[in-house]
């Protein structure tokens, strides 16, 4: 049975491997899924580090940024119980990506906002938008709701803010 980390004693304290539970006395730490474990050679294949070069794990990372945006985005839509936006409307996910975005820009579109006097609710009657998917813009959760990158599009142009990097 494997031995999970509690990220208390570190180093060869107790022998074995914290994936497999292998006795081994040749443990070497690796990055497994963000955590820090003692593997043995086998299971150190397994490491976020083992091998692959950086070119390939930044696409990879890119590629998976991209996959979760979809997914969410996909999610979101099911959740809201409303399958005619995707269905009759023909969204395309792959189109409508959620483009990187400034650090700040939540605090960019709240600013703005403000600045022409808008409410959020106005706001999103005006650009056509759900208002849930404004204020997760200026809370700066874009991602993590799904907000596709028309939206964003839409606030940039509306407001003349520079929100997603050129």
């Amino acid at each position: 049975m494997a031995k999970y980390s509690t990220g208390g004693a570190g180093g060869n304290a107790g022998g074995s491997c914290e994936l497999c539970g292998t006795e081994d006395a040749d443990l070497r730490t690796a990055n497994v899924a963000g955590a820090q474990l003692e593997v043995c050679a086998d299971c150190a294949q397994h490491g976020d580090d083992a091998t692959g070069s950086s070119d390939d794990d930044s696409r990879s990372d890119s590629d998976r940024k991209r996959r979760a945006a979809q997914n969410a985005a996909r999610i979101d839509d099911a959740r809201k119980g409303d399958p005619s936006h995707w269905e009759e409307e023909g969204t395309d996910y792959e189109d409508d990506q959620l483009p990187y975005l400034v650090t700040d820009y939540g605090k960019r579109l709240t600013t703005a906002r403000q600045d022409a006097g808008l409410q959020l609710e106005e706001l999103a009657d005006e650009l056509g938008i759900d208002q849930s998917d404004l204020l997760a813009v200026e809370q700066g959760r874009a991602t993590q709701a799904g907000v596709g990158g028309s939206v964003i599009t839409k606030l940039e142009d509306r407001l003349d803010v520079e929100l997603a990097e050129s």
